[in-house]
């Protein structure tokens, strides 16, 4: 069976791609190799943000905090399942397979089948990021910055379109934001029943 291939970019989506990938091209050779590395450490990074942030309530923090630290990695898993249905759904093509003497940092194109649309770095990214912050306020302000970061870079190496990173991060960041609590709820529930809390002794009734 084939598959139908979306097209129809928007103009000013492929005119972003055209400048962003320009300018990268004519950077030097570390910056390239940077770039190319730079997504996927970021992603480390991130998790590893997340890690931290999840550490703070699973030690610190009260029921529905460990609930939220456990729920957290949930969504994240969601947000990259959610991420390749859009890109069998959609189908839209690698910017670096339409024009054909375009130069990439990236060094490669991804296979044919590896769609575009939207980019699945960018949705981890950010949903690591919005869960983060949801878990660690200060632990989250640093992840953000650092999702879109790694979201841009994978239009500096020339794989995605802008549109791709943008609506990849938005995604991310929403299902992290809106799933985790959902999953914290019968997590929470769970926990109280296997760690309940003790009833605390009654005091002896006092003489008069």
């Amino acid at each position: 069976m084939s598959e139908t291939v979306m097209t129809d970019v928007p103009d000013i989506s492929t005119d972003w791609y055209h400048e962003v990938v320009d300018f990268a091209d004519g950077t030097p050779q570390p910056v390239h190799w940077f770039a190319t590395h730079f997504t996927e450490g970021a992603i480390v990074l991130l998790g590893v943000l997340l890690l931290l942030a999840a550490l703070t309530r699973l030690i610190g923090g009260d029921l529905r905090g460990r609930a939220l630290a456990l729920a957290a990695p949930v969504a994240v898993v969601a947000a990259y399942g959610a991420s390749e249905g859009l890109k069998s759904l959609v189908a839209e093509d690698r910017p670096c397979r339409s024009p054909a003497d375009l130069m990439i940092v990236a060094g490669h194109c991804p296979a044919v089948g590896d769609w575009s649309f939207p980019s699945n770095h960018a949705t981890i990214a950010g949903a690591l990021a919005a869960t983060a912050l949801l878990l660690h306020r200060r632990i989250g302000l640093v992840a953000v910055p650092l999702a879109v970061l790694a979201a841009v870079s994978r239009v500096f190496v020339g794989v995605h379109y802008p549109h791709d990173v943008a609506i990849g991060l938005l995604l991310g960041a929403l299902i992290g934001t809106l799933l985790t609590p959902l999953v914290a709820r019968p997590l929470a529930d769970v926990l109280g029943r296997l760690f309940p809390r003790p009833t605390p002794a009654l005091a002896p009734p006092t003489r008069r």
